[in-house]
């Protein structure tokens, strides 16, 4: 019924860094060329956590979008666009709040995790904890049918799916749906009947899946009901009808393998990173100061590759056998570290060579880079406005 579409968005939180690359960036740039792809500027997901100081947001959304397309996503390909542009999304997030149950939103992983992590921050704010609902908006305003996830955000999808099938059964309901379910229900007899009602209540109310579940398997086991009866009641328990909005897939993607300049995951807050856009001198200087394996105090001690953060970015930035050149020359300190770092100075500086080539003419005519925002909004908005009349007209609210 919905185009495959892919919704996928990063906060402007600084500049991006090699870690932003290898992790997202690469993953969109080949996603453009096999889908419709809309790629956001999460701004208004910057204020969830940063409303304190919002000194960054600003430069930091241009200063990002020229990193995007100096990685290579290309705007002739994909939308790109600014989400405080489009207000439909803080109107989506509005009307979904309202047949929303809180412990949908409560548990949620990452925001206990957030919370934890984030212990300085004063996050007992709505609009942390509604931020998986503001990323359920996200993705149903332009009806995404794919989301470009890890493993750790795969709950977040969930959840839109979740809010979907909500909305879909509350508001895409056929002529006398609820008479229809209601009979059917009335079918089932009273005591299964009774029971798949409770289930129904704990789910839609609580958000209960493990009732979701029970409710399921209850009803692929009743006989006495019509193909037609057990497919309304699915639809009854867990949202059926007109699909105004489409259940979100996951789209998984594999983990980075970029480490920092410590061996750590690259991360502005470990202070490890090597920027997208960094200039050649001080990339090479953060790489010949990289620590490497303690053992080799003198030129002439030996080492152990494995416990050097160098040979984990040997494992990004080198071949198979200038690899096998470093384990022989480290363990028989046939090579110095000085000399074992240049081959990552060269790939790193290799890789980022077309970036900069990219990134130059918006950096000279800064707004190239506002027009085209400005259109990859305009057409988001498009988007958004068809989503939002479906959505009003379903929920029985004006609209033109």
């Amino acid at each position: 019924m919905f185009p495959d579409r892919v919704l996928s968005g990063m906060r402007p939180t600084g500049k991006l860094h090699l870690g932003h690359y290898h992790g997202v960036l690469k993953n969109w740039v080949r996603l453009q060329s096999e889908y419709e792809c809309f790629f956001m500027v999460a701004d208004l997901h910057a204020l969830t956590t940063a409303y304190d100081d919002v000194s960054v947001i600003e430069k930091s959304v241009w200063d990002m979008v020229i990193d995007w397309i100096a990685a290579g996503v290309d705007p002739a390909q994909a939308t790109i666009f600014i989400q405080s542009r489009v207000p439909e999304h803080a109107e989506l997030h509005l009307l979904l709040s309202m047949i929303t149950p809180l412990p949908w939103l409560e548990r949620v992983p990452t925001y206990k995790d957030q919370i934890e992590k984030l212990s300085s921050k004063d996050l007992g704010t709505y609009g942390f904890l509604g931020y998986p609902l503001l990323q359920s908006a996200d993705i149903l305003l332009y009806r995404g049918t794919m989301v470009p996830v890890g493993e750790d955000q795969v709950p977040h999808v969930e959840i839109t799916r979740e809010i979907a099938r909500r909305f879909n059964h509350m508001f895409g309901k056929e002529p006398n749906f609820a008479e229809k379910a209601e009979a059917a229900i009335k079918k089932m007899g009273g005591k299964k009947g009774k029971l798949y009602e409770d289930l129904r209540t704990r789910y839609q109310q609580e958000g209960d899946v493990e009732a979701l579940e029970s409710a399921r398997a209850m009803l692929a086991d009743t006989q006495n009901l019509s193909h037609g009866d057990r497919e309304r009641l699915f639809g009854y328990l867990e949202g059926g009808g007109k699909m105004i909005l489409p259940e979100s897939q996951p789209l998984l993607t594999t983990a980075s393998r970029m480490p920092g300049l410590d061996g750590a995951k690259m991360s502005k807050s470990y202070g490890n990173t090597i920027s997208l856009r960094e200039d050649p001198e001080t990339v090479t200087k953060k790489i010949r100061q990289m620590p490497t394996d303690p053992a080799r105090v003198r030129r002439t001690d030996v080492g152990d590759p494995e416990k050097c953060p160098v040979w984990q970015l040997h494992q990004v930035y080198s071949t198979e056998d200038t690899r096998q050149w470093v384990v022989q020359g480290c363990t028989t300190a046939g090579i110095g570290c000085i000399e074992c770092k240049q081959p990552i100075i060269d790939g790193v500086l290799a890789e980022q060579k077309p970036m900069f080539e990219r990134a130059q003419p918006y950096l000279e005519d800064p707004t190239l880079i506002r027009n085209l925002v400005a259109d990859g909004c305009e057409r988001a908005r498009d988007l958004a406005r068809e989503t939002m009349r479906d959505v009003r007209e379903a929920m029985g609210l004006a609209y033109d």
